[in-house]
């Protein structure tokens, strides 16, 4: 009990952005932070944290039903596969990131708006076209369907029928399965294995939420991301196609290609995009984290935290996915967990 009262009062003077903590340096090796930070992500539904920096894990907790053999799902956190594998098959010659999609989606090229749309915008969620229910990913052929509502670059739809829309693209491209290219270009070559990936009726991987990882794997992913597309010496992706990843689009300054940024954002622009990524919002303006993080982010408070300036990558796995699309949160901040993490400070 007494714990946790310490906690709460922590998270309150985050929140409140006290300036005690303002001048509070990020030390992410320090293992007093880890463990406080493990405590407050337990406290939360944790099952899984993880600290990686420099690519060394230095920190491991499983509490409650988690062990670090025990794949989880990623839900939302599985989006920002689909943009490694994006730049990936620009690198393979496969696609561009500007091209029409009506050019490979031809039953669009008669649509004044989705004639116009193209892949940075389809991965930027900026085409036009509806996010969709959250919790239940439509088929690819459904997904392409699907009407714009507006014009390209005028609005921020969150949901899974741009990726599902994606995943048709590159089926169509490779004239295969895109989690198979995922797994072939991106998976196989850092010893990543996922144990389970959902497919829809039609057959096709879910590339909005499927994905089943451990956290030492999907640690993987985060540390490839970390180098700049390398993995022990071998370039795996390119490092300036990669880099795109992380470029926002001007509709939201917070969200890249299938990545969330801990970049500012005005109160019209947050107006604008609406309730989604509201807990990422509070990271820029909370001191003493880093400037350049990016966050694979899924309901439950799944997160894949990467800082290239502090050469960290961490996981954090947890319950509650199906009563978070329920909409019933959990009153997890990644603000006061970073915090903890870096500082000790929350």
């Amino acid at each position: 009990m007494h714990r946790r009262t310490v906690l709460k009062g922590l998270a309150s003077a985050l929140l409140s952005g006290s300036s005690a903590f303002a001048q509070a340096a990020p030390d992410p090796g320090n293992p007093r932070h880890h463990r406080l930070a493990a405590a407050y992500s337990a406290q939360h539904r944790g099952i899984a944290l993880l600290v990686m920096v420099d690519g060394q894990i230095l920190f491991e907790d499983y509490p409650g039903r988690g062990h670090p053999n025990r794949a989880h799902e990623l839900a939302s956190g599985t989006k920002s596969f689909s943009g490694v594998m994006a730049v990936a098959a620009v690198q393979d010659g496969l696609l561009s990131l500007e091209e029409p999609l009506a050019q490979t989606l031809t039953e669009w090229q008669g649509d004044p708006w989705r004639s116009q749309i193209n892949l940075s915008q389809l991965l930027h969620l900026t085409s036009g076209i509806p996010g969709g229910n959250l919790a239940r990913p439509p088929t690819y052929q459904a997904a392409l369907e699907t009407p714009a509502e507006a014009p390209p670059d005028t609005r921020f739809s969150y949901g899974p029928i741009p990726f599902q829309i994606f995943g048709e693209l590159m089926r169509r491209k490779l004239k295969g399965d895109p989690l198979e290219y995922l797994t072939r270009r991106i998976f196989k070559p850092i010893g990543l294995e996922y144990a389970f990936w959902r497919r829809g009726p039609d057959g096709h991987p879910h590339l909005p939420s499927g994905a089943f990882l451990t956290a030492r794997n999907w640690a993987r992913f985060g540390e490839l991301v970390r180098q700049g597309g390398l993995w022990q010496g071998q370039r795996i992706v390119d490092a300036a196609l990669l880099d795109k990843c992380f470029a926002p689009s001007r509709v939201n300054p917070i969200y890249g290609l299938t990545w969330w940024l801990g970049r500012p954002i005005s109160p019209a622009q947050r107006a604008a995009i609406g309730r989604v990524g509201q807990e990422i919002d509070a990271l820029a303006g909370t001191p003493g984290l880093p400037d350049d993080l990016v966050i694979a982010a899924g309901a439950g408070n799944q997160r894949l935290y990467i800082s290239r300036q502090l050469r960290l990558v961490v996981v954090r796995q947890a319950e509650g996915i199906v009563e978070s699309l329920a909409g019933r949160r959990t009153a997890f901040s990644d603000a006061v967990f970073l915090r903890l993490l870096l500082t000790g400070q929350g």
